[in-house]
């Protein structure tokens, strides 16, 4: 197990997608855990807690680049590592 004391602090924003202002390579070193109204998420591509949303990609949907589009979704939102 990894002592969470010398984790980097996790932010009230990330993304997953390296392109985003709001990636942050070091946080992904560790796995993060997302809770959303207290159920786990794992499909997760950003989140803010302080707005209470996540952005999780369409099953279907794609855009002209051939990216799945992103549904964001609102309620509590809960950041830890795991």
């Amino acid at each position: 197990m990894t002592d969470t004391e010398s984790l980097p602090p996790l932010p009230d924003r990330l993304s997953t997608n390296p392109s985003s202002p709001y990636y942050v390579e070091a946080i992904f070193e560790n796995d993060v855990g997302i809770l959303l109204n207290g159920k786990e998420r794992t499909n997760v591509e950003e989140y803010c807690i302080s707005e209470g949303w996540i952005k999780t990609p369409s099953p279907k949907a794609r855009d002209r680049r051939g990216q799945p589009l992103l549904i964001k979704l609102k309620g509590k939102v809960e950041v830890f590592y795991s």
